[in-house]
């Protein structure tokens, strides 16, 4: 089976799509979760909860969509 390159995934998806990207660091890998921005053919940029993620698609080793994240629980009260 020949899989698509996740390269090719991030460049034919359509930008406020969530995803996850794995991407090489230089002591091993990390992840970035949030919703794509924007693709070029050199890099993409992610909108993490934290900030925005500007990878190089040349070190992007896995990339797919993701459902959106769960309904935030409301405020908890006490019981009297």
């Amino acid at each position: 089976m020949n899989l698509p390159r996740p390269q090719d995934f991030l460049l034919n998806t359509v930008s406020g799509t969530r995803v996850v990207v794995r991407y090489r660091l230089d002591n091993g890998f990390t992840d970035a979760l949030g919703y794509l921005l924007s693709v070029t053919d050199g890099a993409c940029t992610i909108r993490t909860r934290q900030s925005d993620v500007e990878i190089p698609l040349a070190l992007v080793v896995a990339a797919k969509e993701v459902p959106p994240p769960p309904p935030r629980r409301g405020t908890r009260t006490t019981r009297e």
